[in-house]
């Protein structure tokens, strides 16, 4: 199994985590800090794999702007997550943004992994 598709594994299992998290942000609360953190973690993990995999396989257009995307989406997450440790409520509009990005980022580095 190359490394882009494990990293196209673990960002799967990440979006769980923040399908999870939106809907608590959805209802009027934050997540509880154990998901946030499972969900940061994980994300990490998966943009260190495709950085991985990029320096062995070769960083082709829809790789590059996928990891970028998530690189960005990354920064509003910790902004999020910094919201979040001051135990105020998150942002819903960062929240949908930084969704949005994600699954865009997501979408494309999905794409460099079945090409």
């Amino acid at each position: 199994m190359s490394l882009i598709t494990i990293a196209v594994i673990v960002l799967a299992l990440t979006a769980l985590g923040g399908v999870a998290s939106a809907a608590f942000r959805a209802r009027g609360s934050n997540p509880p800090m154990w998901l946030a953190i499972i969900h940061g973690v994980a994300a990490a993990s998966g943009l260190a794999l495709l950085v991985a995999a990029g320096l062995v396989e070769g960083f082709d257009p829809a790789l590059a702007w996928g990891l970028g995307l998530l690189v960005v989406s990354a920064l509003g997450g910790f902004i999020l997550f910094g919201t979040h440790l001051r135990k105020k409520l998150i942002s819903g509009r960062l929240t949908v943004v930084h969704a949005g990005i994600s699954v865009a980022g997501f979408v494309l580095v999905s794409v460099a992994a079945l090409t």
